[in-house]
C-alpha cells in the first residue's frame, strides 16, 4: 500500500458521473499552522465549512487530498490524522455538509519514521490520490476541479486532469463560490 485512506460515507458501485471538488487540507480547508494532526492545532479558514456545504448543495463529490508528512517525521499518528478527519466530519454535520472520501499520504522519501520512508506518486505533486478517487467514484473529470494552496497542488490536478485554482487565503467561500458556480450539475 503507497498511501492511506480514510473510512468513505459510501463508495457507489455505479451512478452517473458527477463533478467533484478536491480540496487541499492545511492551508486551504483550515490554517496551515504547520504540521497539523490534532483537534487542539486545527482551526477552520474563514468561509471552508461553507464551501463544503455549497459543494454538497451543488451536488458536487466532495474530496480531502492532503501529504501528512508530519506523521513520517513522528509529529502525530495515523491514529491522531483519523481523530482530527472525525472531528472534522463532525464540524461539518453541524451545519449540515460532508466530506464525500478523502485520502491522505504520509510517506516521505526521508522520514525520521522508517515505515514511512519511501517514495511515493500519492504524495502531491504526484496525481496518485486523485486517481484513487476517480477510480472509485463516479467522477465526471471535464467538469472537476482542485483547490490548492501550493504550486504541488496544481501541479496534481494537472496531471490527474483536472483544472487546479491557487487559493491564496482569505475566505474561502468567496474564492470557491464563483468556481462551483461554473458548473452546471446534472440532477
Amino acid at each position: 500500500m503507497s498511501a492511506a485512506t480514510i473510512e468513505p460515507r459510501s463508495i457507489p458501485n455505479e451512478g452517473r458521473a458527477r463533478p467533484a471538488v478536491f480540496f487541499d487540507r492545511d492551508g486551504v480547508l483550515n490554517v496551515d499552522h504547520g504540521y497539523i494532526g490534532t483537534i487542539d492545532r486545527f482551526e477552520w479558514t474563514p468561509g471552508a465549512r461553507e464551501a463544503v456545504k455549497l459543494a454538497n448543495e451543488r451536488g458536487f463529490l466532495v474530496f480531502v487530498v492532503t501529504n501528512q508528512s508530519g506523521i513520517a517525521r513522528g509529529y502525530y499518528s495515523e491514529a491522531d490524522h483519523a481523530t482530527l478527519s472525525a472531528h472534522i466530519d463532525r464540524d461539518l454535520a453541524v451545519i449540515g455538509a460532508h466530506i464525500d472520501d478523502q485520502r491522505y499520504c504520509p510517506h516521505l522519501p526521508d522520514a525520521t519514521v522508517e515505515a514511512y520512508r519511501r517514495d511515493s506518486d500519492w504524495r502531491k505533486p504526484g496525481p496518485g490520490m486523485l486517481l484513487d478517487l476517480m477510480a472509485h467514484w463516479p467522477v465526471d473529470r471535464a467538469a472537476s476541479l482542485m483547490i490548492g494552496d501550493k504550486p504541488s497542488d496544481l501541479e496534481a490536478a494537472r496531471a490527474a486532469g483536472i483544472a487546479g485554482h491557487f487559493f491564496t487565503g482569505g475566505d474561502l467561500l468567496a474564492f470557491a463560490e464563483p468556481l462551483l458556480r461554473r458548473v452546471e450539475v446534472a440532477s
